[in-house]
C-alpha cells in the first residue's frame, strides 16, 4: 500500500494500469507526446451531428475537428471504429490505414478506451446511416491510465458514484445532464431577478457571529486576528444590512453551511437564493416565489409540469394556501395554540411517536409536529402561512393576531423549498426576539439564534418594510431532475472519509 498526501492508501497498481503505462511508453518511444498540447476544435459533438442531420447515406460533408474521450474501439484490420465523447455527445469516428498512413495507424495498439484524442477529418454518413468522421489526423491530448467501469450501473455501492464523480460524469450521460439543468436552474433565476432590477451582491462566509437561521455552526479559528469565526447558516442579516443602506432590491445566490446530519434531503454545504425587496411583504413574495419556480421550470427542462418519482407535478402558479394553524387542524385534528403548552406539545409529540426530549422548546416541538403531521400530505406546490411567533424570530407579527407572523413555507412532495417573511423591522421588537433565543440557547438549544448587536443597530437607522425570501436550490435541482437524494444534485457532497478505492 501507498499513502497519499491527504493520509488515504491506495492500492497497488493493477495489471490494467500497469499496461497502459506501457502504452504510455511505447507513445513516448515513438516521439508522441501522450499528454499533449493545445487542439482547435471547429465543433462540438452536438454541433456536427445537427450540421449534418439531413446528409444522406454514404454521403460526404466538410472537415471538422472535434475532441474529447474514447468511449469505444472496434478494430477490423485496417480499419477501425470508435466513438468520441465531449460534453456534447458522441460521435463515431473511422480510422483507416491508407487515409491516416501506417505510422499513425499502429499507434492504435497504444489507445486505451479513456484516452483523450482530437481528430480532424471529413463528415460522411455510413451505410447503416450513422454519421461519422473519416479521421484524417489523430492526436493524444491525454493519456487514461485507469480503465473506465464496464457496467457502471451494476455498481452495488451507490456512494462510489459520488466519491469518484469524475468517472459518475464520463460513464453516465443523464448525470451530465442533471448539473446542465442545474446550470440553467440558476441561470434562469440569476436572468429573472436582474431583469426586475435586483442587484446581485456577496456577502460575508466566516463571520463573528452565526446567524439568520436557527442551525448549529461550523466553526473554525483566524489565527492573525486569534478569533473564532464561524461559517456562515444563513445570508439573511446581511443582506437586510444591504436594504437599510439603501440597496433595495437584493439577492445572493450562495453557499450555506449547517453542522447538521446528512440524508437524502439534507447536506451540510448547500446552495440557497435569498432575495430582501424595500416596501415589499410576504404577499408579494409569495407571488415572486411562484414566478421563480415557473420560469426556472420552464427555461431548465422546456415545461413548468414534471414528473418526481412518479408523481406529476405542476409548477405553474398560483399555488393554494392554507395557514399553519388549518394545516395542523385538517391533517392532524390538533389545535396549533394548544401547543404553545410545552407539556401539551410533549404529550402530543410523544403520542405521535416522535422522538423527542424534555430539554426540548416549544418550536422544536412544533416544528416536528408539523413536520410529523402535515408534511406527507403536501405534494403539490402549497403554501403554508402564519406561522408562530415562536419559530418565526425575525419574521413581522401578524397586525390582528400578535401570536402569528407574516411567514410562508413553499412545500413541494413533502418537502420545504421556500421561506419567506414580512422582515422584522422594529429594532426593539427585534432585540426582545433574540433575547428569547438567548434563553433558549442558555438552556441547551445549540440551534437557538444570537443576539447580533450590530444587526440591532443597523435597524436602528431604518429598514423600510421588506419582503424577504430564501429558496433551497438542491431541493428545487432535485425535483426538475428526478432525484430523490440531494447527493445526485451536488457535484461533490460530503462524505465520510475512507480509503481510496
Amino acid at each position: 500500500m501507498t499513502q497519499t498526501p491527504d493520509g488515504l492508501k491506495t492500492a497497488p497498481l493493477s495489471e490494467h494500469i500497469q499496461q497502459r503505462l506501457a502504452h504510455e511508453e511505447a507513445l513516448r518511444q515513438a516521439g508522441i507526446a501522450p499528454y499533449g498540447s493545445r487542439f482547435t476544435r471547429s465543433h462540438l459533438v452536438q454541433e456536427v451531428h445537427d450540421l449534418y442531420r439531413e446528409l444522406p447515406q454514404e454521403a460526404s460533408g466538410e472537415e471538422v475537428s472535434v475532441a474529447g474521450r474514447l468511449i469505444a474501439l472496434r478494430e477490423h484490420g485496417k480499419a477501425s471504429f470508435g466513438n468520441i465523447l465531449d460534453i456534447s455527445g458522441d460521435i463515431q469516428i473511422y480510422l483507416k490505414l491508407n487515409l491516416v498512413g501506417e505510422d499513425v495507424y499502429n499507434l492504435l495498439k497504444s489507445v486505451d478506451i479513456g484516452d483523450i484524442l482530437g481528430v480532424r477529418g471529413k463528415v460522411f454518413r455510413t451505410r447503416k446511416g450513422e454519421l461519422t468522421i473519416a479521421v484524417e489526423e489523430l492526436r493524444f491530448l491525454s493519456k487514461s491510465l485507469r480503465p473506465l467501469p464496464e457496467k457502471w450501473h451494476g455498481l452495488r455501492d451507490i456512494e462510489i458514484r459520488y466519491r469518484q464523480r469524475y468517472v459518475d460524469l464520463i460513464a453516465n450521460p443523464e448525470i451530465r445532464g442533471t448539473f446542465m439543468i442545474r446550470n440553467r436552474v440558476i441561470r434562469a433565476i440569476r436572468n429573472l431577478l436582474d431583469s426586475k432590477n435586483f442587484l446581485e451582491v456577496e456577502t460575508p462566509i466566516m463571520t463573528p457571529l452565526a446567524g439568520g437561521a436557527t442551525a448549529r455552526p461550523f466553526v473554525t479559528y483566524h489565527n492573525t486576528l486569534e478569533t473564532e469565526l464561524f461559517l456562515r447558516i444563513a445570508t439573511e442579516l446581511y443582506l437586510k444590512r444591504c436594504i437599510v443602506g439603501g440597496l433595495e432590491k437584493v439577492y445572493e445566490i450562495g453557499r450555506i453551511f449547517r453542522n447538521e446530519g446528512i440524508s437524502t434531503r439534507h447536506n451540510p454545504e448547500f446552495t440557497m437564493l435569498e432575495l430582501y425587496e424595500a416596501y415589499s411583504d410576504y404577499e408579494d413574495m409569495m407571488r415572486l416565489t411562484e414566478e421563480i419556480v415557473a420560469t426556472a421550470a420552464r427555461e431548465a427542462i422546456g415545461s413548468p409540469t414534471c414528473t418526481f418519482q412518479g408523481q406529476a407535478l405542476n409548477l405553474d402558479g398560483p399555488y393554494p394556501r392554507l395557514t399553519m394553524a388549518d394545516a395542523l387542524k385538517k391533517y392532524g385534528n390538533i389545535e396549533l395554540f394548544s401547543l404553545k403548552d410545552k407539556q401539551t406539545a410533549l404529550k402530543t409529540a410523544r403520542g405521535l411517536e416522535i422522538e423527542v426530549s424534555d430539554k426540548d422548546g416549544v418550536a422544536h416541538l412544533m416544528d416536528k409536529i408539523f413536520e410529523a403531521v402535515v408534511e406527507p400530505h403536501l405534494v403539490q406546490p402549497t403554501f403554508i402561512t402564519d406561522y408562530p411567533i415562536e419559530l418565526s424570530p425575525l419574521a413581522k407579527k401578524r397586525e390582528d393576531n400578535p401570536d402569528l407572523t407574516y411567514r410562508f413555507e413553499l412545500f413541494i412532495m413533502n418537502q420545504e423549498i421556500a421561506n419567506a417573511f414580512s422582515e422584522l423591522n422594529d429594532s426593539r421588537d427585534q432585540r426582545n426576539r433574540f433575547e428569547e433565543q438567548m434563553k433558549l440557547r442558555a438552556g441547551g438549544d445549540e440551534e437557538a439564534q444570537v443576539l447580533d448587536e450590530d444587526f440591532i443597530r443597523a435597524l436602528e437607522y431604518g429598514m423600510p418594510p421588506t419582503g424577504g425570501m430564501g429558496m433551497g436550490i438542491d431541493r428545487l435541482v432535485m425535483l426538475l431532475t428526478n432525484n430523490p437524494c440531494i447527493r445526485d444534485v451536488i457535484l461533490f457532497p460530503l462524505l465520510k472519509p475512507r480509503e481510496l478505492e
